[in-house]
């Protein structure tokens, strides 16, 4: 009999479909990450071992600059297209999700170009402050406009909508293994930081370009493309849509804003510290996000799940399985946080060698606010998906606005291992600012159905 009640439980918290296609879904992913965090790894190995700690400092600030103008530059539409795609095929609307991807595909694209030019000036202007060297900047000037390749969300948005995470699973990995190859390439014919560059941009090119194809492909065979029209059908692209602008400037600035947690540390500190420092803490951060990867696949995977339930008012299954992925995700991280505390020191030797140990410890603060943001991982989409993406906003920006003076500050007091302290302190900072106003919602829908019952 005991067994049978402690059996039951687990029954129940296992049985639950959408958990179970959740953390699916996220295992596909993990799939083609495992090999992408592997590939990538050993192309930083590869790079770091050819060009050396100064070297490539510079090689990591060029490519993060550009992911940063990147990520600034591209609206996050992704989500627009799971936000009102989702009912408009479950309610057999094929007109008006086709508008909606007239929509988000012209969004990427006028994107695309805008951060291409914007790329290429801001790198103008601000490479020597970065500590580029001059005769490298024409090889940095073409190898910003790789910007073209990196706004997909449109087709990724559509993959994630079918439950095609095997495509964007094999995306991730594409671009890590050219990266990784023609980065063994270069090493052995004994190329400099320019060869990377080549190599690097490249493996940009074909993923993104992938990535676009298949999404549409997907599209043709089921049909959502019969009698699509780029010129549209005569009515506003955001026809339809109530509030999809407000959604997609929302989400975009939002989505910048998280820059500051990102790209923006290894700027600040390539900024104040140098290439040689940079280089360190790109190298600590890819490490410490490694160990933590599979527990953030769940991210893109939840966003599905939510749209569908919020669509069917379901929000007592809804906070159960945000409690329940929330704890298993959590779990995971922190048995990755002690796997870098007893094996993070020697992965750093044997890697990329001796000379980047020194970034063992501010590589551990880094996973521990990894492992912080995984906890909270459902927090912001369920704020997105519940169109509260304004809310989710206002939280991006003002802890945003206290996040990075203080990493600008701990970077000039304290060195290195004060933009890892920083980076602790706004993990927390952002879990407490998006568990209120979740919370308070989940209390405001039940007690909404609870009238209504």
């Amino acid at each position: 009999m005991a067994r049978k009640t402690f059996r039951s439980p687990l029954k129940s918290w296992f049985g639950d479909d959408r958990l179970r296609r959740l953390f699916a879904n996220a295992g596909i992913l993990l799939g083609g990450k495992t090999v992408n965090a592997i590939a990538g790894l050993a192309g930083l190995a590869i790079a770091a071992r050819a060009l050396g700690v100064e070297q490539f400092g510079i090689l990591v600030l060029i490519h993060t600059f550009t992911q940063t103008i990147g990520e600034i530059a591209k609206f996050q539409s992704w989500q627009a297209v799971l936000r009102y795609g989702t009912p408009a095929l479950n309610e057999g609307r094929i007109g008006d999700f086709q508008r909606l991807l007239r929509f988000t595909a012209h969004l990427d694209g006028w994107s695309a170009i805008a951060g291409t030019f914007l790329s290429v000036a801001v790198a103008w202007a601000l490479g020597a402050s970065f500590g580029w060297p001059a005769d490298l900047m024409p090889a940095a000037l073409v190898y910003v406009t790789s910007v073209l390749f990196m706004v997909t969300a449109t087709p990724t948005g559509i993959l994630r909508l079918i439950d095609r995470f095997d495509i964007l699973s094999v995306q991730s990995t594409l671009g890590a293994i050219i990266r990784m190859v023609g980065g063994g390439i270069a090493w052995v014919m004994g190329g400099g930081i320019v060869a990377f560059l080549v190599a690097w941009y490249v493996a940009t090119a074909v993923a993104g370009i992938y990535l676009i194809a298949k999404g549409w492909s997907e599209l043709r065979k089921r049909g959502l493309l019969d009698g699509y029209s780029w010129r549209g059908d005569g009515k506003p692209m955001s026809h339809g849509f109530d509030g999809v602008w407000s959604f997609v400037w929302s989400t975009n600035l939002s989505s910048t804003l998280e820059l500051a947690y990102t790209h923006i540390g290894t700027l600040a500190v390539g900024w104040m510290l140098g290439p040689r420092d940079a280089a360190l803490f790109r190298i600590a951060r890819q490490l410490g996000e490694a160990l933590a990867k599979p527990a953030k696949l769940l991210i893109p995977a939840i966003y599905p799940e939510l749209s569908r339930m919020i669509e069917a008012r379901q929000f007592g299954e809804m906070r159960s399985l945000i409690q329940r992925s929330a704890l298993l995700a959590g779990a995971g991280a922190m048995l990755a946080l002690v796997i870098c505390w007893f094996i993070g020191e020697i992965g750093l030797r044997l890697i990329v060698g001796e000379e980047f140990v020194p970034a063992w410890p501010v590589m551990m603060w880094l996973v521990a606010a990894a492992v912080v943001g995984i906890w909270s991982f459902p927090l912001e989409p369920v704020m997105v998906s519940a169109g509260e993406a304004h809310k989710a906003l206002m939280v991006r920006i003002w802890t945003t606005a206290v996040y990075i003076p203080i990493l600008l500050a701990c970077i000039h007091w304290f060195g290195l291992i004060g933009a890892g302290w920083a980076r602790m302190f706004s993990a927390i900072l952002v879990l407490v600012a998006f568990l209120v106003p979740v919370v308070r919602w989940f209390r405001q829908r039940m007690a909404e159905e609870r009238n209504k019952a």
